[in-house]
């Protein structure tokens, strides 16, 4: 199972967000070029980048610092947050993004995503981010009556490769994944699940591993010291 380290871009810097809240963050860097290299001297395979004020704008506003941070490393990078026309996602792709992050635009536009993976093909990959089963839009202020196992089937027949799957309450909370949900779409379907939202500590990421699933993205764990990375990866992980 792949690690991947979170680092989310607010104004240019590296923050965290509690349950998605535009306004409950923590600063945690002033410099994410270092934190990314930091994580891959740790052995992170893959790093997660989200750009939070192109979640909420929509707009692209930290691609050059996301061209650094790509420049910066030896590992792919995938990036989701804003990600809303054909532009934007050539931008990151030609800046040298190995894979794009699709989430509100999945919902609104099944065009799009027909486009984007007839383009790019397994560079794409959807996040699907829900609150009581129901997938939210618009960097999570917006609840729709979509369940999240049926979007995931219908992107799934679409083509799609990798799924991201956020459980918007927990994310932020170290309460620990939703586990029972994360089980329902691994075992429904057969692209690459990708865990996120309340990975709290070392057991989470054993757990899903255990579960099968190709990859889990954890933040707040990392940058509080209650996941050591290199532990993880050299020892933990590798054990089981």
């Amino acid at each position: 199972m792949i690690v991947f380290p979170a680092i989310d871009l607010k104004n240019g810097k590296c923050v965290r967000l509690m349950q998605g809240q535009k306004d409950a963050e923590t600063i945690y860097f002033d410099n994410p070029v270092d934190v990314a290299l930091k994580w891959q001297s740790k052995g992170a395979q893959y790093l997660h980048l989200v750009d939070l004020d192109g979640a909420f704008d929509g707009q692209p506003k930290n691609l050059e610092l996301i061209k650094d941070i790509v420049a910066a490393l030896d590992i792919p990078v995938e990036l989701g947050g804003g990600i809303r026309t054909l532009e934007i996602a050539k931008d990151y792709i030609d800046s040298g993004v190995a894979r794009i992050i699709i989430g509100t635009q999945a919902v609104k536009d099944f065009d799009f995503i027909v486009k984007l993976l007839d383009l790019y093909d397994e560079k794409v990959c959807v996040s699907i981010d829900a609150k009581n089963g129901l997938v939210c839009t618009e960097g999570w202020v917006e609840s729709s009556n979509i369940e999240a196992l049926e979007l995931a089937s219908n992107l799934e027949k679409l083509g799609l490769s990798t799924l991201v799957y956020t459980d918007i309450s927990k994310d932020g909370m170290m309460t620990g994944p939703n586990f029972e949900m994360l089980k329902v779409l691994n075992d429904n379907l057969k692209i690459d699940i990708i865990a996120s939202g309340g990975i709290s500590k070392s057991a989470d990421l054993i757990r899903l591993q255990e579960m099968g699933l190709y990859g889990a993205i954890t933040g707040k764990a990392l940058y509080e010291g209650a996941i050591d990375l290199e532990k993880l990866l050299q020892e933990e992980l590798k054990s089981c």
